[in-house]
């Protein structure tokens, strides 16, 4: 019997997808679910004629493997992959290569790569984004960890992820728990992303009156724009729809978001590096408000809403809304390559960041229009340290700059919370300031606690103190160089 090119554990949506698109690029896929029912079920539905067979223990499955074995696991993040993989590691021999393609934190990806590696086992962290329609079909796949058992998997990574102009929607992101670090910072651009649009709808229907339809339509005809997304293009079709009655399910569905936590950690680790993701972070924030549904109701009726007459320019306004999604739009972006640069410099990383787009212009939640000006930004200058500082995206600033600035003000007007808007928009004001008000928090800081503070007279560098409990009434303080 012919062995198999890979084995595939967990067979949940994505990982019964990801096998039948392997298995229709002529690879033979071996699997195991830990309920067998699972497995039965997926075998006597999903399989027919494909190369894919079904195993009932770890070691029949890593036994009908070719070498290298190649063990993809498709489970949930934390401890259920350490406990799969103890129990895989009996079952290998030096040079097999472990497959870790679920949302793991890449803190964890990076101690299982350096673990394994002790062991000449080859690890493995995979981003794969798309969805179960991705994963069936074509994903965006960001690979990273122990880059020897790259050139392995890649003839089967790359024939089943998306291709945009013929390149393949995967390549080698860099070592470590790189890969599931680009898919973390993916998904936290994806939470913003969602954010802003979901921000734009309220304005339209609740500060322009437009029903589900009338939005329907403006978001198809955005679809063809600046704004063309995989993002737009749901949004527009999840307004098509009606529920049974022919309301619009859209007003059916409780508006209390959940989360898996990939955008929490892109948060966290923005704050650990120090640098200012505060358009990803709200978008967080802004679900954690919308759970809270029962205090928002009470609080509605202790603070109700002035009524406001339906604004006369709805078309300016309209266009003022686009022009602010499109501007926040970037930021998110510009905010995550932000992030990602800070990490490489922190954890070593050489990081393609031309690379990284092109993963993401085909299969992906957040594929977009520009992300191909993003990836020619970061092939003419690598070193780029924002995309702010790009001409396309500097041009597309400052063209919606007024109309953001209209947008923002219209929700406050509104009473419309724009949280994610909002603060694209202080973000920008802040970057493009050439003084802040940060020096009187730096005196502020030295007052209670002596943190010393730098002068605009002086080098970067110098600290210096001022003694300002002790100065006797006097206006005038001597600072002094410590």
């Amino acid at each position: 019997m012919t062995q198999a090119d890979i084995g595939l554990i967990g067979l949940a949506v994505m990982g019964q997808n990801l096998v039948l698109n392997i298995a229709d690029h002529g690879y033979k896929v071996s699997v195991y679910n830990r309920s067998p029912e699972r497995t039965d079920a997926f075998i006597d539905e999903s399989v027919e004629d494909r190369p894919i067979e079904g195993f009932y223990s770890l070691q029949d499955l890593v036994a009908s493997l070719s070498r290298p074995r190649k063990v993809m696991m498709m489970v949930k993040a934390g401890a259920v992959v350490d406990s799969l993989i103890d129990s895989l590691l009996p079952l290998l021999d030096k040079g097999d290569i472990i497959i870790d393609g679920g949302n793991s934190l890449y803190s964890d990806t990076s101690r299982r790569t350096k673990a394994l590696k002790e062991k000449d086992i080859l690890f493995i962290g995979t981003g794969i984004s798309g969805g179960e329609e991705g994963a069936r079909h074509g994903p965006s796949i960001m690979p990273g960890g122990n880059v020897e058992g790259w050139e392995t998997v890649r003839p089967i990574f790359q024939a089943i992820s998306a291709k945009v102009d013929g390149e393949a929607c995967c390549d080698w992101v860099g070592e470590e728990g790189a890969g599931h670090y680009i898919k973390m910072v993916h998904n936290g651009i994806e939470y913003g992303d969602m954010q802003i649009i979901s921000e734009a709808y309220q304005l339209m229907r609740e500060g322009l009156g437009m029903s589900a339809q009338a939005c329907h339509e403006q978001f198809s005809k955005w679809n063809k724009g600046v704004l063309d997304s995989y993002l737009i293009e749901i949004t527009a079709e999840i307004l098509r729809i009606k529920d049974s009655d022919g309301e619009p399910i859209i007003d059916k569905i409780l508006d209390a978001a959940g989360q898996k936590g990939t955008g929490k950690w892109t948060g966290i680790s923005a704050l650990e590096m120090g640098i200012p993701l505060n358009l990803i972070t709200e978008s967080v924030y802004a679900r954690c408000l919308s759970a809270l549904k029962e205090e928002r109701v009470q609080a509605s009726t202790l603070y109700p809403r002035e009524a406001r007459i339906l604004p006369e320019n709805k078309e300016a306004i309209l266009e003022a809304i686009h022009d602010a999604l499109y501007a926040s739009k970037i930021i998110s972006y510009i905010q995550g390559y932000m992030l990602m640069r800070e990490a490489a410099k922190s954890f070593e990383w050489d990081l393609n960041y031309g690379g990284i787009a092109l993963m993401w212009r085909g299969g992906c939640i957040i594929r977009s229009a520009f992300l191909g000006e993003i990836r020619r930004a970061y092939d003419e200058r690598p070193e780029l340290s924002s995309l702010l500082q790009d001409p396309f995206f500097e041009l597309a600033i400052k063209r919606a700059e007024p109309s953001w600035r209209k947008t923002v003000i219209f929700g406050i007007e509104s009473s419309i919370p724009t949280p994610a808007m909002s603060s694209a928009l202080a973000f920008f004001d802040g970057y493009r300031s050439a003084r802040v008000s940060a020096n009187m928090i730096q005196a502020q800081r030295d007052f209670f606690g002596a943190h010393t503070y730098e002068r605009v007279d002086a080098p970067r560098g110098q600290r210096f103190h001022t003694d300002w409990i002790h100065s006797d009434g006097k206006d005038t303080l001597a600072s002094k160089k410590v």
